[in-house]
């Protein structure tokens, strides 16, 4: 994958150990710790007043805990006392590091101590950093119900590399800070990408910590303009490609229309929808951008009507776990050897038959989109097996097949067969709805069309469409953003793809609040 990590963000998805070993690598390589956490105090310091003008000139309050987070707090103190701002630091516990002892040294003369007095604004949680598992104890618990308790009265809460109580590499809250930013140091930290409840905004901060090169990367803007194919000023629909989805059973045509139209908004040059025989009046009437046929009921019609007219084919959206969808399944893969997406009921056919699975997508380019009920239904597991190891869990399925598995989720993890894994961190609730999935599975067999790897297509699929929706909701809530508003953004989504931001430094990469 050396090609495709030249052009990723850089910023790593890193458990609470492996954060802990690369911040270890870099002082052994000759970084002081104690450069690191002013690194990242100042940086912290750098964005809480460029975000929070007016806040901080009110006064902000600064909760510092024991270990090296504290030590970050303290740093943050006295760098914002320094710039005038009048800073409140409640120490909780007393520094047990030596780099945390020095940097308090450092800033007490500047600060004030003691609890809150109300006016504060602005609250900084620095009490428990990533090596912090399982519930807080006291006094820490004390103050994150005190955090919490300002913040129910207006303040914002920034954490520091973690929201205190929240797991890094789990995700894990049982008492935890609910914070509006989460300024992190150096790489994502995986809990993070769970506890969005939790987190707020989230901001990865340059420290100085070398790029890591190893474990999943986090996907980003210029990783998807990078590696989405042009269209060319002279393209025509058979430049474009051309892509038959298999799908719509009785009673379920809406999720062909779903993925035909993401299909289409996505730049796909030609749509065959191929859907059970009474569907076929639905698809000319409902999706008339695309040819509308039925399912094909022998190998010559599978021949002429698909493998000879189609760059990829997206079979399962509402196909159905009927004998007739198992049959028009079967025929189809076994005479389509082409670039294939495998979604939704085509993976329930399969439930519990990886081998067969297997053996049907031999020799082909290949990409599984499940969603963790369909991954535990195809490997049987559990759901609850596929969220606790969801960095992990896809890329062994991955190799198993020789295919690309995209396991949807917060966040989308994506595995090749050959070891890569990418994390899609965009989206919002707002997909948490029937139908979204298909979308996805849309725009997926577009770009597996367009380029032939199974890989890169479902990572550009996932960061798109969770920015559709992420778009959708940026002016609503939630509860009111309807599918139809996220299909409708997609446009805007491939727009923001080709709208290049300068870099910001200190800042690596960015996630918007969601929930």
């Amino acid at each position: 994958m050396s090609g495709r990590r030249r052009v990723i963000s850089g910023v790593a998805v890193t458990t609470a150990a492996e954060s802990a070993e690369h911040d270890a690598r870099a002082i052994a390589g000759g970084i002081p710790s104690r450069a690191l956490m002013r690194a990242a105090g100042f940086a912290a310091a750098s964005e809480i007043i460029r975000r929070y003008p007016v806040r901080v000139s009110r006064g902000v309050s600064v909760f510092a805990g024991p270990g090296n987070n504290g030590g970050d707090a303290w740093v943050v103190a006295g760098a914002l006392a320094r710039a005038g701002i009048a800073v409140r630091v409640t120490e909780v516990m007393p520094p047990r590091t030596e780099d945390a002892q020095f940097e308090k040294s450092v800033a007490l003369p500047l600060v004030s101590l003691g609890r809150p007095v109300g006016h504060e604004r602005l609250i900084i949680d620095g009490l428990l950093g990533t090596g912090s598992t399982g519930a807080p104890r006291s006094p820490i618990a004390e103050a994150i119900d005190s955090i919490a308790a300002r913040r129910a009265a207006g303040a914002l809460v920034v954490a520091l590399d973690v929201p205190s109580g929240v797991d890094a590499t789990t995700g894990a809250a049982e008492q935890a800070v609910r914070a509006d930013l989460t300024l992190t140091f150096g790489t994502m930290k995986a809990g993070l990408l769970i506890a969005r409840g939790h987190t707020g905004r989230i901001a990865v901060l340059n420290i100085g910590l070398p790029v890591r090169d190893d474990g999943p990367a986090l996907i980003d803007a210029s990783w998807v303009r990078a590696l989405t194919p042009p269209i060319a000023a002279d393209a025509n629909k058979g430049t474009r490609r051309r892509l038959a989805i298999v799908a719509g059973g009785q009673s379920m045509m809406g999720a062909a229309i779903l993925a035909a139209r993401a299909a289409h908004a996505s730049g796909v040059g030609l749509v065959r929808l191929f859907v059970a025989p009474e569907n076929v009046p639905i698809a000319q009437t409902v999706a008339p951008e695309s040819l509308a046929f039925p399912w094909p009921t022998d190998d010559a019609t599978v021949d002429r009507e698909i493998a000879e007219f189609a760059h990829a084919v997206l079979i399962g959206p509402g196909l159905g776990t009927t004998d007739a969808a198992r049959a028009i399944l079967t025929r189809v893969l076994a005479r389509w050897h082409g670039p294939t997406v495998v979604d939704a009921d085509a993976l329930n056919l399969f439930a519990g038959k990886v081998p067969a699975l297997k053996s049907a997508l031999a020799g082909r380019p290949a990409l599984l989109t499940p969603h963790p009920g369909e991954f535990a239904r195809l490997t049987n597991r559990t759901i609850e097996d596929a969220l606790a190891d969801r960095f992990q869990i896809g890329a062994t399925l991955s190799r198993d097949l020789g295919a690309t598995v995209l396991l949807k989720g917060v966040p989308t993890v994506i595995s090749s067969a050959s070891g890569d894994r990418v994390v899609s961190a965009t989206g919002t609730p707002a997909l948490a709805t029937g139908g979204s999935g298909d979308l996805l599975a849309g725009i997926a067999g577009t770009l597996l069309a367009q380029t032939g790897d199974p890989f890169t297509s479902a990572a550009i699929a996932a960061w798109v469409h969770g920015t559709a929706a992420e778009i959708a909701n940026a002016d609503r809530t939630t509860r009111a953003v309807t599918l139809d508003d996220v299909a409708t953004s997609l446009s805007a989504a491939w727009e923001r793809v080709f709208t290049p931001e300068p870099p910001r430094y200190p800042v690596l990469a960015e996630l918007p609040r969601v929930g």
